[in-house]
C-alpha cells in the first residue's frame, strides 16, 4: 500500500511539474515573440535612417561634383585662352620671320636664277658647237656604218655558206677535222703526232696523238652529230618529234662511242682508250647535262668525249707531259753541263778574290797618292805666299778646314 500511495504522489508530482513547465514555455515563446516584433521594428527604423543618410551623403558628393566641374572648366577656359593668346604671338612672330626669310629666299633665287640664265646660254652656245662637231661626226660614222653593213651584207652570205656546210653530213666532218687539226697543231709538237694515222687493222683515225708510257698512243676521232641535236631543241617542233629527235640523238652517240671503241682501241699498239672529239660545245653541254647514261656509257669503254675548250686542257697536259719526258732522257746531259757550270763558277769565285785584293790595293795606292799630292798643294800654297815658316820639312802644313780629312788619310798611311 506504501508503494502505491507513493507511486500516485509521484505521479501527482510529475503533474505539477509539467503543468509548470508547460506555462514556463508559454511565457517564454510570449516574451520571444515580443523581442523578434521590436527587433523587426528597429530593424526598419535603422533601414529608414540609412537609406536617408545615403540619400543626403549622395546628394553632397552630386553636389561636390558640380562645384569641382565648374571649377576645373574655368581653370581650363582660362587656360586655352592664355595657350590661344601665346600661340596667336608664336604665329605672328613667325610669321614675321617667315616673311623676312621669304624675301631673302627670292633674293637669293633670283641671283641664282641669273647666273643659272648665264650658264644656260654659255653652255648652249658650247652645245651648239659641239652639236654641230657631233653631226659631223655622225656624218663620217654614217659612212663608216655603210660599210660595215656591206660586210655585215657579206659576213651574212658566209654565215649562210657555213650553215650549208654543216647541213651536209660530210662537211660537218670535215669541218670538225679541220678545228681538230687546228688545236692539235697550235698544242702538239709535229713528231708527237699524225692525222689520217694507219693502224694494223687497217682503220685510220682522224689523228694520232703519240705520248709515252704509261700513257701510249691515243687516237682522236672527231664526231658531228648535229642534225637530231638541232631538231631536238626546234620549239617550233610537237613534243613527240622532239622526244624521238632526242631518242635518235642518244643512238647515234652510243653509235660513235662503239665504233671508236671496236676501231681505236687495240692492246699493244694504243693506249687502252680513246678519244672522241665534238666540235660543238652546245653538243658536248647538252651530252653532259641531260644525258648521264651516254657519258657512263663512255666512260666504261674507256672513250673520252672532248670539246674545243676541254681539248686543249687534254694537249696542254699532254704537252706538259712530253716536255717532262724529253726532260728525263736528257737529264744526263744536265747533270753534265751542271758540274761544267759549278767548275766555271769556282773558277769566277776565285778570280773575283783576286780582283777584289787587287782592288783593295789599288784603293791603297789612290790614298797614299791623294796625301802626296795634297802635301805637295800646300807646300806651293805657302811658297806662293812666302809663309816659309809654317813650312816644316817632316810633314805638310795643314789647311784650316783639312785638318780632321788629313789626320785620317795620314793614319791611313801611316797603317
Amino acid at each position: 500500500m506504501e508503494n502505491y500511495y507513493f507511486i500516485i504522489l509521484n505521479t501527482f508530482a510529475l503533474a505539477a511539474l509539467l503543468f509548470i513547465f508547460l506555462r514556463l514555455r508559454g511565457s517564454l515563446l510570449a516574451t520571444l515573440a515580443s523581442f523578434r516584433l521590436e527587433q523587426t521594428q528597429q530593424s526598419a527604423q535603422l533601414k529608414e535612417q540609412l537609406q536617408e543618410a545615403f540619400a543626403a551623403h549622395r546628394a553632397r558628393i552630386v553636389e561636390l561634383q558640380f562645384e569641382t566641374l565648374k571649377v576645373l572648366q574655368d581653370t581650363l577656359l582660362k587656360g586655352v585662352q592664355e595657350n590661344r593668346q601665346q600661340v596667336k604671338e608664336s604665329l605672328n612672330d613667325h610669321a614675321t620671320e617667315l616673311g623676312k626669310r621669304i624675301n631673302q629666299l627670292t633674293q637669293t633665287t633670283e641671283t641664282k636664277l641669273r647666273e643659272i640664265n648665264e650658264q644656260v646660254e654659255k653652255r648652249l652656245s658650247d652645245g651648239l658647237a659641239k652639236t654641230n662637231e657631233t653631226f659631223n661626226d655622225v656624218i663620217k660614222r654614217l659612212a663608216l656604218i655603210d660599210a660595215a653593213q656591206q660586210k655585215i651584207t657579206e659576213l651574212s652570205s658566209n654565215v649562210i655558206s657555213l650553215n650549208d656546210i654543216l647541213n651536209d653530213k660530210r662537211s660537218r666532218g670535215a669541218f670538225g677535222e679541220v678545228q681538230l687539226s687546228a688545236l692539235i697543231y697550235n698544242m702538239i709538237p709535229e713528231k708527237h703526232f699524225s692525222f689520217q694515222h694507219l693502224l694494223s687493222n687497217g682503220k685510220r683515225p682522224d689523228c694520232m696523238l703519240f705520248l709515252p708510257e704509261p700513257t701510249g698512243n691515243i687516237a682522236i676521232d672527231a664526231k658531228f652529230p648535229l642534225e637530231n641535236y638541232r631538231h631536238m631543241i626546234d620549239t617550233s617542233l610537237t613534243d613527240i618529234e622532239r622526244l624521238q629527235a632526242e631518242k635518235q640523238f642518244k643512238i647515234d652517240i652510243r653509235k660513235h662511242i662503239q665504233d671508236i671503241a671496236e676501231k681505236y682501241i687495240i692492246t699493244g699498239e694504243t693506249s687502252d682508250g680513246a678519244m672522241m672529239f665534238i666540235p660543238a660545245e652546245a653538243v658536248f653541254a647538252e651530252i653532259h647535262a641531260r644525258h648521264g647514261d651516254i657519258v657512263e656509257l663512255a666512260q666504261k669503254a674507256k672513250i673520252w668525249m672532248v670539246s674545243p675548250t676541254t681539248m686543249m686542257a687534254v694537249l696542254s697536259t699532254a704537252r706538259a707531259v712530253l716536255k717532262d719526258a724529253a726532260t728525263r732522257q736528257q737529264v744526263h746531259e744536265i747533270q753534265k753541263h751542271l758540274r761544267l757550270l759549278a767548275n766555271d763558277f769556282e773558277r769566277f769565285q776565285i778570280r773575283m778574290d783576286n780582283l777584289a785584293k787587287r782592288i783593295a790595293q789599288a784603293h791603297s795606292d789612290v790614298d797614299q797618292i791623294h796625301i802626296s799630292s795634297r802635301k805637295i798643294t800646300q807646300r806651293f800654297i805657302h811658297i806662293d805666299k812666302a809663309e816659309f815658316d809654317h813650312l816644316k820639312l817632316d810633314q805638310p802644313n795643314l789647311l784650316p778646314d783639312e785638318g780632321i780629312e788629313d789626320s785620317s788619310t795620314s793614319s791611313v798611311a801611316s797603317s
